[in-house]
């Protein structure tokens, strides 16, 4: 005859399946772990309430499952089937993210990050069908966030959306809400170059130049580590944060960038050096 586990063992197991009323000398104990398994989808419901999702993709079932399931999550979504629609709407209806696919009819999603980066800094989510890698260095160079490789789980999927809107919600904090970007931070002069934390901007020659928003983020990381030598690793984990699942070659990528803008000769760098073995140094 099957032995009954006594409630103690269930509780032990499984508390979430116990009675109250048999949990309720341990309510701290239950409470928190009802905390551990639900709290984390219902704040990112709460979150997620009012932020705008555009889907491009030309791939019915694969933009209506993506579609269903971020609406599960409490996004507000739209659908675009080719490149030209999805720029009127990113126009028409400013989303907070757009989930990007580069194999598009009419004009492909490398042209669409394009136009939408001149117009918006917008977080773009890019997927891709081919693993090449250069295939995923042109999507960041032409101003994706980040990107996905076909085909891809659905939870890592929703774990890249909830990070890129968690940044995005960051920047667009107010100065002086986080100890970060607080209006009572210094400007940071730099012979020619001038870094406004509060402002979100940088000059040249009293010049503003136009930095997306994650080169600003890296930027201001190297000035604050000025003469530091810093790796790729380390740079990822600070300025991309400890759950952005994409490689060193994203730092690589945006470092040529930002010499292009900051550098008066990019290809022989004097402010963002590279320490061969390393990864880079700012010297100011």
């Amino acid at each position: 005859m099957a032995r009954t586990a006594p409630a103690h063992e269930s509780i032990a197991h499984n508390p979430l399946d116990e009675p109250l009323d048999i949990v309720r000398h341990h309510k701290t104990v239950y409470n928190g772990i009802v905390s551990m398994y639900k709290g984390s989808e219902r704040l990112t419901k709460d979150l997620a309430m009012g932020e705008k999702i555009l889907i491009v993709e030309d791939e019915p079932t694969l933009s209506e499952t993506l579609a269903y399931n971020l609406q599960k999550q409490g996004y507000e979504v739209s659908i675009s089937p080719d490149g030209w629609d999805a720029i009127k709407k990113a126009r028409e209806q400013s989303p907070d993210l757009i989930i990007l696919d580069i194999m598009l009819p009419g004009i492909d999603g490398l042209e669409v990050c394009k136009i939408i980066r001149r117009e918006s800094n917008v977080p773009i989510l890019m997927l891709t069908a081919r693993a090449d890698e250069i295939d995923k260095i042109v999507g960041l160079e032409v101003g994706a966030d980040d990107y996905m490789t076909k085909p891809f789980s659905l939870r890592e999927f929703l774990a890249r959306v909830r990070a890129l809107l968690r940044r995005a919600r960051l920047m667009q904090q107010p100065s002086g809400s986080t100890q970060s970007s607080g209006s009572d931070e210094e400007k940071f002069v730099l012979g020619d170059l001038v870094v406004d934390p509060a402002r979100h901007s940088a000059f040249i020659k009293g010049q503003e130049i136009y930095l997306k928003p994650k080169e600003f983020d890296l930027l201001l990381y190297f000035v604050k580590h000025k003469g530091i030598a810093l790796s790729r690793d380390k740079i990822l984990q600070q300025v991309w944060g400890w759950d952005y699942a994409g490689g060193t070659r994203t730092v690589d990528v945006h470092v040529r960038g930002l010499r292009e803008k900051i550098e008066d000769d990019p290809r022989h760098p004097v402010r963002l050096v590279t320490v061969r073995g390393v990864g880079y140094r700012f010297e100011g």
